[in-house]
């Protein structure tokens, strides 16, 4: 039974108003704050390593940070459930700990601003380290802030703001970075970004906590681990600690696997394979455009902004196969159109640094790469269960970026090794084992007869 009575016939009333509401309008600044930190520590960070002379080698191993989006399932139930000293009793527990991971956001960029890496590399790198766990740990508290802070029929909008002003952020966080530091200095280009995370912090102290209800079938799952419970040896705190245990980190897996059964393997292992092509280019694509000898305003204004604008179209491509064919065809499409496109970029490294050569491949990759977010959102979306949205899809969001994250690590050895022609066809076969679990999905597990459980 909906929580919002009026959820059904309250849509047709609010129309485009809808966007007036907020806590709609609020999604816009908290997605900002969280796209902001992702290229700082990502395609940014490459950038500046190499722009000062940094090895490839390292540039590669200090991808690793990244993983911190990778593996925050491993503390998303404990940010679900846990409280923060003060903060939560002053703020409420999403707020609370958005706030935190805000704060440690805009410490680690500033600390990244105000150190050389050719002096100092390990201290940027811890720094480095902080700006990934924070960024991890606000997304994870936002996502479930969007799901409580609004009605069913709401959410789209709450999506649509917040993706909107995590684009925007990534548009700043990218070329608009690049712009600083090629007008002035990477400690000017990082200072502001530093700056910048204070449009989440205002955000944050202003909107207000959600109202949680927790429904009767979440409720009834976690009464049979009690009565469970009560009939061992456990008693007083080591009862209580082990029941909030296994709720909060065994009931949502165990449910997942108890309804897809073997085919769940499939599952997760498609999940893991999928976007490993594109995690290995972007890792090192700025390193490959500056090496091949374009400017940093070049690849500011056609990787980063262009790119952004190729990005949306295919996203809003994605969205309308999705609705006329159903996410199948399409989700097989894109596990072949991503690996496919990393063979431009082996063109262009043999073409040179040509301009018409980089747009091209821009155009190539960044429409791939919308349609792929747009089949793979609506793809997870459809596997969780929503008793237990929040930590499922960290499971499902981090095990998608994990052990592309992990490999990538590599890349830059295996391009000092290989050259970019090589490593750019090496890299587009990594994604032929996503390409057959997509078939073999399609086959067991159909992704448009899927039917997500809590949803009428």
């Amino acid at each position: 039974m909906s929580n919002h009575p009026a959820e059904h016939t309250e849509p047709a009333r609010e129309g485009l108003r809808v966007y007036l509401k907020p806590r709609v309008i609020g999604m816009l600044f908290l997605g900002f704050s969280a796209g902001l930190p992702l290229l700082l520590v990502g395609g940014t960070f490459s950038a500046w390593l190499k722009d000062i002379g940094v090895e490839l080698a390292a540039i590669g191993f200090l991808s690793w940070v990244g993983m911190a989006h990778s593996i925050k399932v491993l503390w998303a139930p404990f940010i679900d459930r846990a409280a923060i000293p003060l903060l939560t009793d002053w703020f409420g527990r999403r707020r609370a700990w958005m706030l935190l991971a805000q704060c440690i956001i805009a410490a680690g960029l500033f600390g990244m601003a105000i150190t050389d890496p050719r002096e100092n590399l390990q201290f940027v790198a811890l720094c480095a380290v902080l700006v990934a766990f924070g960024s991890a740990t606000q997304d994870v508290a936002i996502d479930a802030y969007r799901v409580e802070a609004e009605a069913k029929h709401r959410q789209a909008a709450m999506a649509a703001t917040y993706v909107t002003g995590y684009r925007v952020a990534l548009l700043i966080a990218g070329a608009g970075a690049l712009h600083l530091a090629n007008l002035d200095s990477w400690t000017l280009a990082y200072g502001g970004m530093a700056l910048l995370m204070g449009v989440g912090m205002i955000t944050t102290l202003v909107i207000a906590e959600p109202d949680v209800e927790v429904t009767q079938s979440t409720y009834a799952l976690e009464q049979r681990v009690q009565d469970y419970l009560a009939s061992t040896g456990h008693q007083g705190w080591r009862r209580d600690l082990t029941a909030w245990f296994i709720g909060a980190m065994v009931c949502p897996f165990a449910e997942f696997f108890q309804r897809y059964g073997k085919v769940a393997l499939l599952i997760l292992a498609f999940i893991a394979t999928f976007r490993i092509s594109d995690i290995f280019m972007g890792v090192m694509a700025n390193p490959f455009y500056l090496d091949l000898g374009f400017s940093k305003a070049e690849i500011a204004n056609i990787a980063a902004a262009f790119g952004l604008g190729m990005t949306l179209l295919g996203a809003a491509l994605g969205g309308l196969l999705v609705a006329r064919y159903g996410i199948a065809p399409i989700m097989l499409l894109t596990a072949f159109m991503a690996p496919a496109t990393n063979l431009t970029f082996a063109w262009l490294a043999f073409i040179g640094p040509e301009t018409y050569g980089l747009v091209l491949a821009i155009i190539a990759d960044n429409i791939t790469g919308g349609l792929a977010v747009s089949v793979f959102i609506a793809y997870l979306s459809s596997l969780t269960n929503t008793a237990y949205t929040a930590t499922q899809y960290a499971l499902f969001s981090s095990l998608m970026t994990l052990p592309g994250q992990f490999a990538a690590g590599f890349t830059g050895l295996l391009a000092a090794n290989v050259g970019w022609v090589s490593f750019f066809v090496l890299t587009a076969f990594t994604g032929v084992p996503a390409i057959i679990l997509a078939a073999l999905l399609i086959r067991k597990a159909h992704p448009d007869k899927l039917r997500r459980p809590g949803i009428d």
